[in-house]
Formats: structure tokens, C-alpha cells, sequence
């Protein structure tokens, strides 16, 4: 693992209204690396997403990725920063109205001028990727869940994004279709080379699928480190976790289509 971190956040705070959600959190992400994010109801995890995407802004503190600001950048360079960027929303949030196809093709035509050949070529080439070829002309109607979260997944890595990030990823799934996400989480970052941030309270999962675990309490990571040292952490609130003995997570809203 590359040891420079791809993303930093440093001393980051923010609160709405007088909830303090986010209280002077420090957090290191490397290159190459898949790290969940868990944490109670309420404890700032959509809103860790929300500040690295540029869509909210800290009230101290800053937010780097690849050694820029994010807090500082214009919405030029906010744009551009989101293109390296793919996300699996909760939901799979894909276009109704439009065809696998024409939704995994919506983020290429948003940021790039690929021609109707080329297009075609990148959606079947992902499509192959996510275990679904020749769905082309299907609407998301006639998908099940399962299908919807890996054309979502299709369509998150559509641009070659250099992260990714998973918004509940296996909320909603059986437990096959569950276990077929998480072995793509796992692909994806084999395959592709990309950093993977997921958030979810599905802790089988997390242990399936990530290097590290970062736990917030409190406004801040109160533990990181890896599947093995959670698994065997003395640490009360870590072990409360995994025993499952803190709150019920809630589900991510989702991320808004900020991408």
C-alpha cells in the first residue's frame, strides 16, 4: 500500500445548527485501500462523504484529496475533482426512464465526448465487469435489486474513477445478491487499482470486504485499523459495535446525484 495518503481529513468539524456532528475528526486514506466507515445513527458518516465530494463544507478543519484542499477549490476544479470520483448510491438511484445503457452512458456524456461506438463499448465493457453482459436494452424496472445495485455499480465505475464509494451497499439484498456485491467490492478494487471508501452497518460485509475499519463516536474516529485488530480490539466502543449492541444504524440518505 501506497503510505502517502490519497485523502486527508484534518481537524475537521461541522456542525448544523447547535448538533455538533463532526468534532475535530482526523482521518487518513490510502491509495489502493478499502476502508469502511461504521459508526451509530446520527454520527456523521453521510456527512464524512458529503464533505469529501466538496457538497458540504466544513466550519474548521480541512478536507484533502491528492494533496489539494477540497474546502478551497473553485466549482471548476470541484467538477473536475468529481470525475476521479464513482459512487454507489443506497438505492442504485438509476433513470427510470432510461436504459441500462443510456444509465451507465449518463456519466460519459455529462464529462467526456465519446462518440455513439465508443459509448457502446465502454457500457458493454462494464457491464462484463459487474457479471451482467448484454443487458443493454432493459429498463431498471425489469431489473431485481441485485441487478439494479451492479448496473449501478456499472455505471459508478463508467469513468475509470480512481475512488469509489459505496453508500450501503448491500442494504435491501439477500443474502446471495449480498454476497455477490461484496465479492465485486473486492473485485473492483483488484481489478481496477481504485480506493474504495464504503459506509454500512452490515458488519459481515465489512469485514468481507475492507482492509481497514474506521469508527466514529462522537464526532470523531475513535478506533482504525484493520479487519483483524477490530475483530480483536478491547477497545468497549469497538467491541459494542461489532457485538452489536450500539444503536441501530440508520440507512444513508442518499448522496443528493452530486456526480
Amino acid at each position: 500500500m501506497n503510505m502517502k495518503p490519497i485523502i486527508e481529513f484534518k481537524k475537521v468539524s461541522i456542525a448544523f445548527g447547535k448538533n455538533k456532528v463532526i468534532q475535530g475528526m482526523d482521518l487518513s486514506i490510502y491509495q489502493g485501500e478499502t476502508i469502511t466507515i461504521i459508526g451509530g445513527s446520527g454520527s456523521g458518516k453521510s456527512v464524512t462523504l458529503k464533505l469529501l465530494l466538496g457538497v458540504l463544507y466544513p466550519d474548521s478543519g480541512a478536507v484533502f484529496y491528492e494533496g489539494k484542499d477540497v474546502t478551497l477549490m473553485s466549482e471548476k476544479e470541484l467538477i473536475g475533482m468529481r470525475k476521479e470520483f464513482g459512487v454507489l448510491f443506497q438505492g442504485a438511484a438509476l433513470f427510470d426512464s432510461l436504459t441500462v445503457r443510456e444509465n451507465i452512458a449518463y456519466p460519459l456524456r455529462e464529462h467526456f465526448d465519446y462518440s455513439e461506438q465508443e459509448l457502446g463499448r465502454i457500457v458493454a465493457k462494464k457491464l462484463a465487469l459487474v457479471g451482467l453482459p448484454n443487458i443493454e436494452e432493459m429498463m431498471p424496472a425489469d431489473l431485481s435489486g441485485g441487478m439494479k445495485k451492479r448496473v449501478g455499480l456499472a455505471r459508478a465505475i463508467a469513468t475509470d474513477p480512481k475512488v469509489i464509494l459505496y453508500d450501503e451497499p448491500t442494504t435491501g439484498l439477500d443474502p446471495t445478491n449480498t454476497q455477490r456485491i461484496n465479492r465485486l467490492i473486492v473485485q473492483m478494487q483488484k481489478t481496477l487499482k481504485v480506493t474504495s471508501i464504503v459506509v454500512t452497518h452490515d458488519m459481515p460485509s465489512a469485514f468481507q470486504v475492507s482492509n481497514r475499519l474506521a469508527l466514529l463516536k462522537e464526532g470523531k474516529i475513535c478506533f482504525v485499523g484493520t479487519v483483524e485488530e477490530a475483530k480483536h480490539s478491547t477497545h468497549e466502543t469497538v467491541r459494542d459495535f461489532i457485538e452489536g449492541r450500539m444503536e441501530t444504524v440508520e440507512p444513508l440518505k442518499a448522496l443528493g446525484g452530486v456526480i
